[in-house]
């Protein structure tokens, strides 16, 4: 199986973070599995990141803006032969339109941690980077229908453009701090999001301990759902996601 694990920007990673992302992947997969991360083009939500970034204001205003480059790269990944694409970014940007677009799966990692966890447990919480992030986030739970397993959402306030390694014990106990006081008003496991901390800095092993409930592991979940669905040759339902064949990418973005 081969799956194209694809950054929600166009701005790339350090070849160090690369490498360490990929090691990762391949502890969550099949032997037989192999990955490729990809990069979409920036047609036009570059700058926007960017500013959001420097505020620390990620409201998913950046998703919404990046969605016709991660259509156009679905695309691509289908007539290169690709299994499924994965969506790195735990808020699913680009997902459901890609779905609409290709027939191969489109992962989008919080949808499914949000049905894998409700599997497990009654109620869950989630944690986010930052308070931005928690309108954006209960919005794509109540669109996945999801509301009723939520227990509650809290922030670590926590985001950083550059290399967040340096911050682990910081991520440690603020992630703690939140999860307890999850845990303590219901919640039987968690689900942190924020791929760039979680599982990249902090992983949930680490955390898992002192909770005392699972904690959901978002790009574990994703590979698992991948390869289930390629290993039984399903997709998304056509009547779900109805879409067109042989669409072209620079269809995505070419003027009329």
């Amino acid at each position: 199986m081969r799956f194209m694990f694809l950054n929600h920007s166009a701005q790339r990673h350090s070849p160090e973070l690369e490498v360490h992302i990929a090691k990762l992947l391949k502890s969550y997969a099949s032997p037989e599995t192999t990955f490729e991360l990809a990069y979409p083009e920036d047609l036009g939500g570059g700058a926007v990141l960017s500013l959001l970034e420097e505020r620390k204001a990620l409201s998913g205003l950046h998703h919404i803006l990046e969605t016709p480059a991660l259509v156009k790269k679905a695309i691509e990944a289908e007539q290169k032969g690709f299994d499924a694409v994965i969506q790195s970014n735990t808020f699913d940007p680009g997902v459901e339109a890609s779905r609409l677009a290709v027939r191969i799966p489109v992962i989008g990692l919080l949808r499914a941690s949000l049905h894998f966890a409700a599997t497990i447990c009654d109620r869950f919480g989630v944690i986010v980077p930052l308070e931005t992030h928690m309108p954006h986030t209960m919005r794509l739970v109540q669109t996945y229908g999801m509301s009723g397993f939520v227990s509650g959402i809290r922030t670590v306030g926590l985001y950083d453009t550059g290399d967040l390694s340096g911050y682990h014990d910081v991520v440690i106990q603020r992630t703690l701090e939140v999860g307890k006081e999850l845990v303590a008003q219901g919640a039987q496991a968690i689900i942190p999001l924020g791929g760039k901390i979680y599982p990249y800095v902090v992983t949930p092993e680490e955390l898992e301990p002192h909770l005392g409930v699972p904690v959901i592991n978002t790009k574990a979940v994703g590979v698992s759902y991948a390869e289930l669905m390629a290993r039984n040759n399903l997709t998304h339902s056509i009547k779900a996601y109805p879409c067109p064949t042989g669409l072209d990418p620079e269809t995505v973005s070419k003027r009329m």
